[in-house]
């Protein structure tokens, strides 16, 4: 149910979770490409905040700020798939690295370096890091990897507060889909394992990140490019297999 807000609470609560509104937007934007408008994406974050603010119910057991999350974080992909910022060209690129690293894992029995996957596509290692910049926009986890009636359950207050209490892979305990992923990510080299959990769960910027292995930030997004496109390909398996 909407409640109604005094625009005076409204204003206040939304300068309060302005910096929250900020870091989803930081953290969604460096995987998008450079002329997306960090502005116009956060006026579209404070709408998803405004919504939070108007249908939270502090009756359930889960925290305003997981809440706010969800809507900020729905607001703005929302308003990026009606952009389709991800070009069909930078898709089928995105295929074409995922693809080529799958089979270099099952050929080799152990992650392929990127040499290893330059070579492979006969391409440079400096333009394979290239293609890595490109396809920065991919996320983990898209609806296609999901069931069905995922999506319409996320927006559920009891999945809510299974985020709220620690691993965000519990929404999907019990399934196969947690397996595999958690699978995957023990197998990635130890560099790709600490960018993933420096950046999903200690929720440092990928500056913040280089600063701790000493490396520039523009290496740092490659080297979580292509740990999300290592985990893609295992969810692709999943997808053929029919778990």
């Amino acid at each position: 149910m909407i409640k109604m807000i005094d625009n005076k609470e409204r204003n206040k609560q939304v300068m309060k979770y302005a910096p929250l509104v900020k870091n989803i937007v930081e953290r969604i934007a460096m995987r998008l490409p450079d002329h997306v408008d960090k502005k116009d994406l956060t006026n579209v974050g404070v709408i998803g905040l405004i919504s939070a603010l108007e249908r939270f119910d502090k009756r359930r057991n889960v925290r305003f700020e997981t809440y706010a999350r969800f809507r900020i974080r729905g607001a703005i992909l929302d308003e990026l798939r009606s952009r389709d910022t991800l070009s069909r060209s930078a898709r089928s690129k995105d295929t074409k690295l995922g693809k080529a690293l799958a089979i270099l894992q099952k050929d080799l029995g152990r992650p392929p370096t990127g040499k290893e996957v330059s070579d492979y596509l006969g391409i440079s290692l400096e333009d394979y890091y290239k293609l890595l910049d490109e396809a920065k926009g991919i996320s983990i986890l898209s609806s296609d990897d999901l069931p069905p009636d995922y999506c319409e359950k996320y927006g559920h207050y009891d999945v809510l507060e299974k985020i709220d209490q620690g691993d965000p892979l519990a929404i999907i305990t019990g399934n196969e889909l947690k397996k595999i992923l958690k699978n995957s990510i023990d197998s990635l080299p130890e560099k790709e394992k600490m960018v993933l959990s420096l950046y999903y769960y200690e929720e440092l910027t990928l500056k913040e990140i280089g600063a701790v292995l000493d490396l520039t930030e523009s290496r740092i997004c490659q080297i979580h490019s292509q740990a999300v496109l290592r985990l893609r390909g295992a969810l692709k398996e999943l997808r053929d297999d029919g778990i």
